[in-house]
């Protein structure tokens, strides 16, 4: 059993941090780096990078709309040509660090309301691969499990894998919580770690209503940002290791 630990990183901007990247690439197997769209800038894309590098975690951009103001979490009107362009070019900028440091991106898994509208939204999920594949055929692609995103992305060639979200609420259709509702971000370490292992050895997690969803937890997503999260993410990589899993990077799926 192979399992990605991903989080989302150099998420801060000038003088302003958010959460703290060096710690948490302690626990993780690969990085989602803001490309300096909702979040980010050239200095954090290049710390980040080479941090990444030098603790053998994968390295993968993290696309967004246009949107610092709301840090990538309000949908956007873009058409699907403006959509498959940003992609592109987040992805790019995120390459030139990367070859600059003898590495390589290895995924692509888009933020906040991009994301989101993928899950559901066959246009925004067609321009979101169309902008990887039109930059490099072997990046993978992540996606929310039993996703539209996820089928789409598939049908069209690319190489995919599974989402599931460690310290994010369900709702009955596999889809998060919106987090203005209570209770849609989870911080007890040990609960969610129980939660992973439930979803990556039965393929199952349980809604916020209560009922069973099916899920697919190729890589398991713990967001940076939230309170707590190196003791999460330690907790977590402890759990999976102890009960045999291998941790490792998205591009080795």
């Amino acid at each position: 059993m192979r399992v990605a630990i991903n989080a989302d990183l150099g998420e801060g901007y000038g003088r302003w941090d958010l959460g703290s990247d060096d710690e948490l690439m302690d626990y993780i197997t690969a990085a989602n780096i803001a490309c300096g769209v909702h979040a980010g800038d050239p200095s954090r894309m290049s710390s980040a990078v080479r941090t990444a590098l030098a603790k053998g975690v994968g390295i993968g951009a993290h696309p967004s709309y246009p949107d610092r103001q709301g840090f990538g979490r309000r949908f956007m009107d873009l058409t699907p040509d403006e959509v498959r362009d940003w992609v592109t070019y987040q992805i790019g900028a995120l390459q030139a660090f990367a070859a600059a440091f003898g590495g390589r991106v290895e995924h692509v898994k888009a933020h906040g309301a991009l994301y989101n509208r993928a899950a559901d939204d066959e246009a925004t999920a067609r321009a979101i691969v169309e902008g990887v594949l039109r930059v490099d055929p072997n990046l993978v692609i992540v996606a929310l499990s039993g996703s539209r995103f996820e089928q789409v992305a598939r049908d069209m060639g690319a190489r995919v894998v599974a989402e599931a979200f460690a310290d994010r609420a369900y709702d009955r259709h596999g889809r998060l919580v919106s987090r203005r509702q209570p209770g849609a971000v989870l911080h007890d370490p040990a609960a969610v770690a129980e939660r992973v292992w439930t979803m990556v050895s039965e393929g199952r997690v349980q809604a916020a209503t209560g009922e069973w969803v099916p899920v697919r937890a190729d890589t398991v997503c713990v967001h940076g940002d939230s309170p707590g999260a190196a003791g999460l993410l330690a907790r977590l990589r402890q759990t999976l290791a102890d009960r045999g899993v291998e941790l490792v990077s998205i591009g080795q799926l």
